[in-house]
């Protein structure tokens, strides 16, 4: 039996946290850590960090939208990073770590546009969403030793200092859209 499934494409500070948060979902299937929204082809990691090359780091989900909705994932969005901060997240600052989210079709557009007011209008955060919307373009996985990072590293000091935070509070969180611990 045939799955059909959708993209999508999300940045909102270092590649790494939100990699490690949504491999944790119910219903998405694949989390590729990598590069978009950018002018240079295939850019490297040192490029993007150089600032060069306009890419932000992203994730590119792959989701099952009969298992979690395209609106579930933004929902998601929202509340795992900040979307307030141009260009930063935590001590991660640069335009490669703007929020932003690149839409694959018009109907993730409209609903991209939606959920970005209502998270604008809520009192979630303080200040005004700058999150960037965006036609998604062309994207580049990032090299292969930031794939699973998080799974790989867990005891590099980003992952326990600044990412174990942040799954253990999205466990808490959205323990009814975890996928079991065995799949």
């Amino acid at each position: 039996m045939s799955v059909h499934t959708e993209t999508a494409t999300l940045g909102g500070g270092c590649f790494w946290c939100l990699e490690a948060l949504y491999q944790t979902v119910k219903g998405v299937s694949k989390v590729v850590s990598g590069y978009a929204g950018g002018e240079v082809d295939n850019p490297s990691y040192q490029a993007v960090c150089d600032g060069t090359t306009g890419h932000a780091e992203v994730v590119q989900l792959t989701f099952d939208p009969s298992v979690i909705s395209y609106n579930d994932i933004l929902y998601i969005f929202w509340r795992i990073h900040d979307p307030t901060t141009l260009n930063r997240q935590g001590n991660d600052a640069g335009t490669q770590y703007r929020s932003v989210i690149l839409y694959h079709n018009d109907t993730q557009r409209l609903l991209a546009e939606k959920s970005l007011l209502e998270a604008d209008a809520s009192p979630l955060w303080p200040g005004p969403v700058v999150t960037e919307l965006a036609a998604a373009g062309s994207f580049y996985a990032a090299e292969d030793y930031h794939q699973d990072y998080y799974l790989n590293n867990p005891r590099q000091p980003y992952c326990s200092m600044v990412i174990d935070p942040k799954v253990q509070k999205f466990r808490e969180s959205f323990t009814e859209m975890l996928r079991p611990a065995n799949d």
